[in-house]
């Protein structure tokens, strides 16, 4: 099986949704599978732990899920124009993935979810790709052939699938928004899937 790694940050539930909408896209795919995982909160408490295995939805990422994937789809909500320090953080310890090359000519996309329409939804989903184009993966994005990409009046970009929550984080995702979620994940599936034949 061809395994995608869906890894995500999440605080108010969209991003966790996204992540979902994705992974049925990825399973779409015949012979694809989806991974989901999760990273902990960071504290500001310096001393603060969080329990390897959390309370509740998916489970902690390893860079053992990144060094075993096939690809790798990151989401995350934006924190002024970028992605949230939670994400930075598991990425920034990723530094054994890049000294060994594990993600090197692998697939790899970028969703995000915002408070506002103009919130920073692309500059943060740019920001994502930084650090992947660092580790060598093949940044995939959404082509305009998704005619949803040229309608939408809420999420969706070329540079990857995106969320309008609304200023109280209380906007369902729009049929718009879980189709371009799902059309991510069978994209990058697909290429995947591809390159691992």
């Amino acid at each position: 099986m061809t395994e995608i790694l869906v890894l995500y940050y999440s605080r108010s539930g969209h991003v966790r949704t996204m992540a979902e909408h994705i992974a049925h896209g990825v399973e779409s795919v015949d012979g694809c599978t989806a991974l989901l995982r999760t990273v902990p909160a960071i504290s500001t408490v310096c001393e603060a732990t969080e329990s390897d295995i959390p309370t509740q939805g998916h489970v902690y990422a390893s860079n053992d899920d990144l060094r075993n994937c096939s690809g790798l789809i990151l989401g995350s909500p934006t924190r002024f124009g970028n992605m949230a320090a939670p994400l930075k953080y598991f990425i920034d310890q990723t530094s054994d993935n890049w000294l060994s090359g594990s993600l090197i000519d692998k697939p790899a996309s970028v969703f995000t979810s915002t408070g506002s329409l103009h919130g920073g939804q692309e500059s943060t989903l740019l920001s994502m790709m930084l650090p992947l184009l660092h580790h060598g993966m093949m940044m995939v994005g959404l082509p305009y052939s998704e005619s949803t990409l040229m309608t939408t009046e809420d999420g969706g970009t070329p540079y990857g699938a995106s969320h309008l929550a609304g200023s109280n984080n209380n906007r369902e995702l729009s049929d718009t928004e879980k189709h371009l979620c799902k059309a991510l994940g069978h994209r990058v599936a697909t290429i995947a899937n591809f390159l691992d034949s």
